[in-house]
């Protein structure tokens, strides 16, 4: 986020709006992912952030764990009337390790980092660690009509505190906490509902979350 020193009400319900993609060319270990969000100041209009994200994807043979290069454009708007935005290209690169606790308990740690060019800002890092877990109530496995319990925490880390214009940040970013439902459309097609928490040194705010989540 530009906006991290902004002036805002942390009362105001946020939403996202998301859209993830997964896809495996053929029987290779390469792939394509990606994500396009919209976020919102408040349910609609308010545009906070506009991120579009996809990525080159390897899964070595005999494995389970996906590493991923890919880019990030994304702009971000401030809360209320203001015109102002701010742009940022991103480069990250990304290890997803999928695990099955108890069989029934699905998780997925995610590593990513982060190479970012923020206008106005020097260049930064930053380090980031998800852990996502999926419960599904009605079968073992996400597929069609599975009803499921989906939660996940986020911490972001930055990689340095001074970032240009005599401007510093801690190394703590800000930490995601999301509790949700979804559903299973298809086999290789799911939606989720949800609550989100994203806290900072400075602010907490939580979102409405809406998701698509695709594997074509």
């Amino acid at each position: 986020m530009a906006w991290g020193q902004a002036s805002f009400d942390e009362d105001q319900l946020g939403a996202w709006y998301m859209y993830f993609f997964t896809h495996r060319f053929g029987d290779s270990p390469w792939g394509v992912q990606g994500d396009f969000q919209y976020r919102s100041w408040d349910l609609g209009g308010d545009k906070e952030q506009l991120l579009l994200r996809s990525g080159l994807t390897y899964t070595p043979n005999n494995t389970s764990v996906t590493f991923t290069l890919g880019y990030a454009n994304v702009s971000s708007g401030a809360f209320g009337d203001g015109g102002e935005v701010v742009l940022e290209n991103r480069i990250y690169q990304e290890a997803l390790i999928p695990q099955k606790v108890g069989g029934r308990f699905l998780l997925t740690h995610r590593f990513r980092y982060e190479q970012r060019w923020v206008e106005y800002q020097d260049f930064r890092t930053r380090y980031r660690y998800n852990l996502f877990v999926n419960v599904p109530l009605n079968a073992k496995e996400l597929k069609k009509n599975t009803l499921y319990v989906a939660l996940y925490n986020e911490i972001f880390i930055n990689g340095q505190k001074d970032i240009g214009r005599d401007v510093s940040v801690e190394f703590f970013d800000r930490n995601r906490t999301y509790l949700g439902m979804g559903y299973g459309l298809g086999d290789r097609l799911r939606t989720q509902l949800g609550w989100m928490r994203q806290t900072t040194n400075n602010w907490a705010k939580n979102q409405l979350q809406v998701s698509l989540h695709h594997a074509w």
